[in-house]
């Protein structure tokens, strides 16, 4: 069993932008999405595909399962989905140690910026930069299944 632990907070400047590298174009979509479970497929760079099963629940800390798929394949599980394309930009953002990737959203998502660090254990204490804000972890709107569903644009304020 694969645990993913993770936090994720609001983006308040840009400036990680400077710190970044590795940026990836991703594009992916929810094939099914229930109380319990998240099925997801991502292309990265219209160059690979990978498809996901995510647990779902109010921790930091989930199953999560991932399995490469073909290219040409990825692209029809594309057109099976429940739900709206969710496209962001990834960015990779080394700080204190640790990798952060920071993800600006675009489409019905424009605007959201998101920065997340993975994690070793649910109580390993990290050293935030100043270029985040609010700590969205516990927030499902935040999460990507749930924006596409409900995209940003339908909440921001």
């Amino acid at each position: 069993m694969a645990l993913e632990i993770e936090r994720k907070f609001l983006v308040t400047s840009n400036a990680w932008r400077p710190l970044a590298v590795r940026p990836r174009r991703i594009v992916q979509a929810y094939l099914a999405n229930t109380a319990t479970s998240s099925v997801r497929i991502r292309l990265t760079d219209d160059s690979k595909a990978r498809l996901t099963i995510k647990s779902k629940g109010p921790s930091t800390c989930r199953e999560e399962f991932e399995y490469p798929v073909p290219l040409e394949d990825a692209r029809s599980l594309l057109e099976l989905r429940t739900s709206q394309l969710v496209c962001k930009v990834r960015h990779v953002v080394p700080f204190a140690g640790m990798d952060w990737d920071v993800d600006v959203f675009d489409g019905e998502n424009a605007g959201l910026v998101l920065a997340e660090v993975e994690l070793q254990s649910v109580t390993q204490q990290i050293e935030l930069p100043g270029w985040v804000g609010e700590d969205v972890s516990h927030d499902a709107r935040y999460t990507n299944n749930q924006l596409a569903e409900q995209p940003y644009l339908t909440f921001a304020t």
